[in-house]
């Protein structure tokens, strides 16, 4: 018999009310008999709804909360997304183009390019001292560990792959160039000043951590040719010596500025923003400067201190009718490629050094008396071997003789110490002083190197306390010091008509675009008149025609000039000063050379030591300038009575 179903909402008669246990919830329960004689038990359908009621029911509470709970979450995405939303509307449109901005504005890198150098060239254009690209190298040590090799032949990856990359290119051993790389700065040179070539070897390499950046490198493809003139510039590119320090800021030129976008890593990206204002070349100086002069000048120079064993010596060149300095060299003229340790002095002892002029002095009074009318080419002198002033100062020549019978001319041409104070005892002191001053002694010329002294020349008032023979121990050189620069000025000055010209070595400025500007006229001073520089001239001629000056002849030339010796001191150590100053030709001056020897062992006369270097160089210079050789032969004036 089929089990029996009961129900606690079982059938009932129509109308009869349903219990309240059974109102107060919706549960049904199946209630099965107990199995007889072990029947199995009867199973729920496997949809687990009952057979009878009409399929299966969802409780109405678990359907309120689900509703509910996708409403909660459905807001919650509404306002999520509005939020990002609106983010994105102030981000993208409101402050889009500063966000924008601001992001470009961190990966921008910026670094200063320095503005070339300006050149040093000669007269002629040559180049004597130029600006040429090279590159630095230098390694970010954190970021060169990235390497990773994966070329062929394999190398180890990190600082040593990149060292074994890098090290042939930088001619050095991949330790030594390891050793560089490893470490924790951000930057640090591995190499300067190296070839275009080979910058652009390494950057094709792209190696992290190796920047390649170009600079200006100061060379001076003439060695030391011109080297105490042109000075150099220190490891900055700043000028350091010579005309390369007083002209630096003309010659420096203006930085400018590049900027780029670059990555994580620090390089350009490609087609990013880049921009820059480009660096502005220094303006370049043209000298007066002949370097085949200058060659001959410095060549000359050293071949006579050796020869005569002087300590050191200088050798100038000036053209009379500009006073352009032509040539202007000093013994042991510094290699601006490789100068050595700057002692911070001038490189140019010509404009720097002062000395005793010595006879070569005596013109300067020859031409104040001259023009003071206190004495003729012709006036005679009976001159002793020594002689005795007024004030009981005895002076004598440099060689015992007996009384001569000399003209004024004489007196120059045989560089009487004593008829030079005959003479120029007639000047006042004053007017002694008046006219070493006019001639440029004690103070600079105003030529534009660096380091020129104006000399030491004493107040006339002085001269009288100072000691009882200056005044006149001035007449012929003494008590007085020069550069040779400013004696070389006094011979120009009366081989161009007794007006001084302002010697000057600089002709003129090129900028940057191509425009060329000579130099300001130099300043000219009418020191004595025409007749006196013309006679003074021709007697000057007497000394190399006739005189101490001998052997400054000039085959085809006729040549003035005047020896000089004087005593100098050095260090507390009294020395000799040997020296030739002339003017060639005489019938129309172009050029003033002296020739100066500091202590010479070989002899102290300046006829003897020097002369023949004037001889050398002033005939090398007159065949550089073309100058033709004299057409008339000298009237000179008698030296005797």
């Amino acid at each position: 018999m089929p089990p029996q179903r009961a129900s606690t909402s079982g059938s009932r008669p129509a109308g009869t009310a349903r219990p309240a246990a059974a109102r107060a919830g919706s549960r049904t329960v199946d209630v099965l008999p107990r199995p007889r004689g072990g029947a199995a038990p009867a199973r729920r359908p496997a949809g687990g709804g009952l057979t009878g009621g009409g399929g299966p029911r969802r409780p109405a509470g678990v359907q309120a909360g689900s509703r509910g709970r996708m409403g909660f979450l459905t807001v919650l995405v509404l306002v999520v997304l509005l939020a990002f939303g609106g983010r994105l509307v102030w981000v993208q449109g409101i402050r889009g183009d500063e966000i924008a901005a601001q992001a470009r504005q961190q990966r921008l890198s910026s670094y200063e390019v320095l503005g070339a150098r300006g050149e040093i060239t000669d007269a002629e254009g040559r180049t004597l001292a130029a600006s040429v690209e090279r590159y630095d190298i230098a390694v970010n040590q954190k970021q060169v560990g990235e390497f990773r090799s994966t070329g062929t032949p394999a190398v180890p990856d990190g600082a040593a792959g990149v060292a074994e990359r890098l090290a042939p290119l930088l001619g050095m051993s991949a330790s030594e160039l390891g050793g560089m790389l490893v470490g924790d700065r951000d930057f640090k040179y591995i190499a300067k000043n190296v070839l275009p070539e080979v910058a652009r070897q390494i950057r094709a390499l792209r190696l992290p951590g190796i920047t390649v950046d170009k600079v200006a490198e100061r060379v001076y493809p003439n060695g030391d040719l011109a080297g105490n003139i042109v000075g150099f510039v220190n490891s900055n590119g700043v000028g350091l010596e010579g005309l390369e320090r007083s002209l630096d800021d003309r010659l420096t030129g203006s930085p400018g500025l590049e900027t780029y976008e670059r990555g994580r890593k620090g390089q350009p990206i490609p087609g990013g923003y880049s921009a820059g204002s480009p660096a502005q070349q220094g303006d370049s100086v043209q000298l007066t400067i002949l370097s085949d002069l200058q060659f001959k000048a410095q060549e000359a120079l050293e071949a006579a201190v050796a020869s005569t064993g002087s300590e050191g010596g200088t050798v100038v060149v000036i053209d009379t009718r500009t006073g352009e300095v032509l040539a202007l060299a000093d013994s042991g003229s510094v290699d601006p490629n490789n100068p050595g340790e700057s002692s911070g002095g001038s490189l140019a002892s010509s404009v720097s050094d002062v000395f005793e002029p010595g006879s070569t002095g005596k013109v300067i009074t020859m031409a104040a008396a001259l023009d003071a009318g206190l004495v003729t080419p012709l006036t005679q002198f009976e001159v002793p071997y020594t002689y005795t002033t007024e004030n009981g100062e005895t002076f004598k020549d440099s060689h015992e003789h007996g009384l001569l019978r000399l003209t004024t001319t004489g007196v120059l041409a045989e560089s009487s110490n004593t008829g030079t104070v005959m003479i120029g005892q007639q000047l006042p002191q004053q007017t002694r002083h008046d006219y070493l001053t006019r001639f440029g002694f004690g103070s600079r010329t105003g030529i534009e190197l660096p380091g020129e002294s104006p000399g030491i020349l004493r107040s006339w008032e002085t001269w009288d306390s100072w000691d009882r023979r200056s005044k006149f121990a001035v007449l012929f050189g003494q008590a007085v010091s020069v550069t040779a620069i400013q004696a070389t000025q006094v011979f120009a000055t009366i081989a161009n008509g007794g007006v001084r010209v302002q010697p000057h070595i600089i002709k003129g400025w090129t900028s940057a675009d191509g425009t060329y500007t000579p130099a300001p006229a130099p300043a000219t001073t009418q020191v004595v008149s025409p007749q006196t520089a013309a006679t003074v001239l021709s007697m000057m001629e007497s000394v190399v025609d006739d005189g101490t000056g001998s052997g400054a002849a000039i085959p085809g030339y006729r040549v003035a000039g005047k020896t000089g010796t004087a005593q100098n001191w050095v260090n507390g150590r009294q020395g000799i000063t040997a020296s030739f100053i002339g003017v060639a030709p005489v019938d129309s001056p172009r050029i003033a050379v002296s020739v100066v020897l500091h202590n010479p062992k070989t002899s102290i006369y300046g006829g003897t030591v020097a002369a023949p270097v004037f001889s050398d160089v002033a005939g090398f210079a007159l065949g550089e300038l073309g100058v033709p050789p004299s057409g008339s032969a000298p009237q000179l004036f008698p030296t005797t009575w």
